[in-house]
């Protein structure tokens, strides 16, 4: 269903002038398959192939390093756009999967090198009713930016919510 106006929370700046931010990410390759990245001051991480690739496999491989921002952007801008509603949820669960056609990434022209389709299952674990959750479903589907690239490249992205009470959020974490 597309979001009319009336469904989407205004901006939250100024949509007349133009605030540009900048982002920046260092990685070294040591000629192998393994790329460590550093960003600002965190630990960053490792992207690498499976054994059976070349790939030493000590880490999430570029294409499953995007399904991860997928969700993670999905989940930052979720905690967003909830708390301008003032809609109170418990936690998310994301289970994601892809197809990519391999002949792309091994250089067969015409065949796109990524993603074919992208099928991501959320649970919401919230006590807010179905009105209220279709709203801050549309207003994150709108601003989400690793969701909307995926889908400008014209991936067919296939994004479903499930609902859950709150409680079975807290159970669940409670029987870890």
């Amino acid at each position: 269903m597309a979001a009319t106006d009336a469904d989407l929370l205004p901006p939250s700046t100024d949509p007349n002038t133009r605030k540009l931010t900048y982002r920046q990410v260092k990685a070294r390759n040591e000629n192998s398959s393994r790329t460590v990245v550093s960003v600002r001051d965190t630990p960053g991480f490792a992207l690498d192939e499976p054994l059976e690739r070349g790939g030493t496999n000590t880490g999430a491989t570029p294409v499953e390093t995007v399904i991860g921002a997928l969700c993670g952007c999905d989940s930052v801008i979720t905690h967003i756009c909830a708390g301008l509603l003032g809609f109170k949820y418990a936690g998310l669960e994301y289970d994601a999967e892809s197809t990519v056609d391999i002949r792309g990434p091994a250089g067969v022209k015409g065949v796109r090198p990524y993603f074919e389709k992208l099928v991501v299952n959320i649970t919401l674990y919230t006590d807010e009713p179905a009105d209220r959750v279709a709203k801050l479903e549309r207003n994150v589907a709108q601003r989400c930016p690793v969701s909307n690239l995926i889908k400008d490249a014209g991936v067919d992205l296939q994004m479903t919510r499930t609902i859950r009470p709150a409680s079975a959020f807290h159970a669940a974490k409670a029987a870890e």
